[in-house]
């Protein structure tokens, strides 16, 4: 999230610790933090699967490749992940290159990684959080992840509320321990 130690990473950083506890080696990327630019959709990517752009996604594509479970948090805003986020995702389409044109596995290899998704939304309506979840999905299935589920809050606006719900930040740290156990 944009607004940095707000709900989203308060979520993030106790799935982080439940990890770390079961023994995992973990890294947190703030996508605000870093400089890329966005998907100018150029096909320059169509010939090896690789971004002419050489910028801050270069770690990032390194860190999936790397990572055997990868965790993507993100607030809803306007029904969506953030801009960042988006960005980020966008960014893969060499990934999808390398897997539906070149025939080749996106990450680099074919080994078994997981995904999560962690989000918080201001409104408490029905359905706050598809539009995201099926990009998340669709974004993680493309990249060769099986989804291992989410923790989803909604009624969640203010910075800092969600230490007001007495189970979330318990059950995202019990979420980082079921990711480890079960890798």
């Amino acid at each position: 999230s944009p607004r940095r130690g707000g709900n989203t990473d308060m979520l993030l950083d106790e799935l982080m610790k439940g990890a770390v506890g079961k023994g995992a080696e973990v890294k947190t990327i703030v996508l605000c933090d870093l400089n890329f630019t966005t998907c100018v959709h150029c096909d320059a990517c169509l010939k090896k699967g690789i971004c002419k752009y050489k910028d801050d996604m270069q770690g990032i594509y390194q860190d999936f490749e790397e990572a055997d479970v990868i965790v993507l948090a993100s607030p809803i805003q306007f029904t969506g992940v953030t801009a960042n986020m988006k960005a980020m995702i966008d960014r893969f389409q060499s990934r999808w290159v390398r897997k539906y044109v070149l025939k080749i596995p996106p990450l680099g290899d074919r080994r078994v990684r997981k995904g999560y998704f962690i989000s918080v939304g201001g409104r408490k309506v029905p359905d706050l959080f598809a539009p995201a979840l099926i990009m998340i999905k669709t974004f993680f299935r493309i990249l060769d992840i099986s989804y291992a589920g989410e923790l989803l809050f909604s009624g969640v606006d203010e910075k800092g509320a969600i230490a007001k719900d007495p189970d979330a930040l318990r059950q995202a740290f019990q979420a980082g321990e079921k990711l480890v156990e079960a890798s």
